[in-house]
């Protein structure tokens, strides 16, 4: 950071966001998303993909499948090819055309090979598993799709994402199940400062909505099961929090060398200066009590961003509505900074768009930029009883107004995968 509280360096080692596109249970775009979390809406109901009666859990945040209809973006993907493709990959494309879109990127011989594609899943083509398993077992193996095997493969969004944009360059997957989104934009910032691409289409997208996933997840003992008020089952930080409520979406940005933005005029919405990724190496699922891993992704993310924690205005914390996860978040926090942790805003997004796995990072981060952009900061719904072991400043049910500088977004995973993403509101 120079004199003047901005972050210095070169042209051509800065990363900026010049675009971002989500496709989310509150919004198909950005400004929906943003207008529905200000409104402090939840969007988690009761499962209308199959018929949960017999399922413990049987509440989600979804993408509505009677309200989001692919054939809306024939502009986008050939109909013939949407019936094809997971909805992963759906969305993955859809929210690259939005985020493009916003940036005024073209892609063309001129720079199609500098600019590269990083879009992670936590869990991959689960709606194609599903349905050739179901061929499988029904029709038997000559009736499996010839196409499942490409398209259940995680990195198939990105392959997609290349095939419909036209971009060259790096192009690959991260999977670090709910770290997914905040590594694979981290890991996309990497990849612009070592000088192996100019721009990155990067973030994540997921879809759970199986009966396979629901139980899989529900037995991690990790899953909301108040199953009589969904609006109210997620509730991050809250003493009476019993897990997540698990959906679908998915978050992308166009990530850009500061040199190539300037020298295209590229409206720029924001700088990103930090990353850090850490793992607890404790539990497959349960993370480190005293949020040592994720205190080591934070300091980390801060120190690359050559700040102090005291210049952090806002958090927008993982905050899964789990017991251990939030607690240990909240003791993370604490120790990276001190006393000033009291007077540091956080909130969780998944109060509202419940927990997106795979594409939670990515989608958080576009809500982190946006923050920063319009000055307010969402709240941490159905924070009712607190919990003397998360006792920071959560937002609580009510947004925010604040002139956001700088804030970071928090990812981890099972396996104890940490991630922490910095931005800094573009000062011109």
């Amino acid at each position: 950071m120079n004199e003047n509280g901005h972050h210095d360096g070169r042209d051509d080692q800065r990363v900026v966001i010049t675009g971002m596109g989500v496709i989310t249970p509150l919004g198909y775009n950005v400004d929906d998303l943003w207008a529905n979390l200000l409104a402090g809406k939840s969007a988690a109901r009761h499962i209308r993909h199959f018929d949960a009666t017999n399922f413990a859990v049987k509440i989600c945040s979804d993408i509505a499948p009677d309200a989001f209809d692919v054939e809306q973006y024939s502009h986008i993907i050939d109909k013939k090819e949407a019936r094809r493709l997971d909805p992963f990959e759906q969305y993955a494309v859809i929210a690259t055309h939005q985020a493009m879109t916003q940036a005024n990127l073209t892609i063309d011989e001129s720079n199609r090979d500098e600019i590269g594609v990083l879009i992670g899943t936590g869990l991959g083509g689960l709606i194609v598993i599903d349905n050739g398993y179901k061929a499988l077992n029904e029709k038997g193996p000559m009736r499996v799709n010839p196409f499942t095997g490409a398209l259940m493969i995680p990195n198939m969004a990105g392959g997609q994402v290349a095939i419909t944009f036209g971009p060259r360059g790096p192009n690959f997957c991260v999977v670090s199940a709910c770290a997914t989104g905040s590594n694979a934009i981290g890991e996309a910032y990497e990849i612009i400062r070592r000088g192996d691409a100019v721009a990155m289409i990067t973030g994540a997208s997921e879809t759970v909505m199986t009966p396979f996933a629901l139980s899989a997840f529900h037995r991690t003992q990790a899953m909301s099961t108040r199953n009589d008020d969904p609006q109210r089952a997620s509730r991050p930080f809250d003493a009476q929090r019993d897990g997540f409520v698990y959906g679908n979406g998915a978050g992308i940005v166009i990530l850009e060398r500061l040199d190539f933005a300037k020298q295209r005029g590229a409206n720029i919405l924001a700088e990103m200066i930090g990353y850090g990724a850490t793992d607890d190496a404790f539990h497959i699922s349960a993370p480190v009590p005293d949020g040592n891993g994720a205190k080591r992704a934070i300091r980390r993310a801060l120190q690359k961003a050559h700040i102090k924690p005291e210049q952090v205005d806002y958090i927008n914390a993982h905050g899964t509505s789990t017991v251990l996860n939030d607690a240990a978040e909240t003791a993370a926090i604490k120790e990276v900074f001190g006393e000033y942790a009291y007077a540091l805003p956080v909130s969780s997004s998944k109060s509202m768009l419940g927990h997106l796995m795979g594409a939670a990072g990515a989608v958080e981060a576009v809500i982190t930029v946006k923050t920063m952009l319009e000055g307010w900061m969402h709240p941490t719904i159905n924070y009712e009883y607190p919990d003397p072991t998360c006792d920071l400043d959560y937002i609580p049910n009510t947004p925010r107004q604040k002139d956001v500088k700088i804030a970071m977004s928090n990812s981890f995973g099972f396996g104890g995968h940490n991630a922490c993403v910095v931005f800094e509101k573009w000062q011109g």
